[in-house]
């Protein structure tokens, strides 16, 4: 049996990579789902068309997270194609590394915007449509724990930033019945971080297995909290990383 059967998700930068597993999952799920995309309008359609494929309702809206009222709109346009919101996911996430004394004023405020702002607003925006059962997920990073290399800071920092938010969402919420939660990947495999890439040496020996996750793997995470199994699951922070924390 499905374990979203019905239900209308909102899914923030899911053209491809994680927020694209995601996506597909909720969908396979029983979940109508509408994502949101910047410039990767052709794997925003791929994502779109393999859902329809398989007999699911999707859509795809262009959006940058950067745009406080693009996010605002997004939403918008996401409820009207829904008839509804019942899950909101905030994916979209971008990182700069580089030595903190020498990061541009740019950098830094395109990840402020983009990894804390943009879920603020789209959460915010999204809560008036929410009704009991409701779920917020909010993707994070094992850097919000664990700065294990240079070059990171401000990156963890506004990950880091998303622990306490959902904390907070969590206090706020949980009386009308609405749960936020957050997922932590640790070492996924895609196009931004690949299992073949330059950190991949220094990366898989702290694994146990040794290996990469997948998409799938946070997809499944966030499939569950998502689901009313997940109903007593509130304020949680859920680190995803076969181990590499432990």
């Amino acid at each position: 049996m499905m374990m979203l059967s019905g239900k209308r998700a909102l899914v923030t930068g899911a053209s491809r990579g994680i927020g694209a597993a995601i996506a597909k999952k909720l969908a396979a799920e029983g979940a109508n789902v509408v994502i949101t995309f910047e410039k990767s309008v052709e794997k925003a359609n791929e994502v779109v068309e393999d859902i329809r494929s398989r007999g699911g309702k999707a859509t795809a809206i262009q959006a940058n997270s950067a745009d406080a009222n693009d996010v605002k709109r997004s939403v918008a346009e996401a409820r009207e194609f829904l008839g509804g919101i019942d899950i909101l996911i905030n994916n979209a996430g971008i990182i700069r590394v580089g030595q903190f004394d020498q990061m541009s004023h740019e950098d830094i405020d395109a990840m402020l915007d983009v990894n804390v702002r943009a879920p603020i607003i789209a959460s915010q925006t999204v809560i008036p449509h929410l009704g009991k059962g409701g779920r917020i997920i909010t993707i994070g990073s094992f850097f919000a724990n664990n700065v294990d290399w240079p070059g990171l800071t401000v990156y963890a920092t506004t990950k880091s930033a998303l622990i306490s938010f959902t904390k907070g969402l969590a206090r706020e919420l949980g009386p009308q019945g609405i749960t936020a939660n957050l997922v932590q990947p640790g070492a996924i495999d895609t196009d931004m971080n690949p299992a073949n890439g330059d950190f991949s040496s220094l990366t898989k020996p702290l694994i146990p297995s040794g290996e990469y996750g997948t998409g799938n793997d946070i997809a499944n995470a966030v499939a569950f909290l998502a689901s009313e199994g997940a109903s007593y699951i509130n304020g949680a922070s859920l680190t995803v990383d076969g181990g590499l924390t432990a």
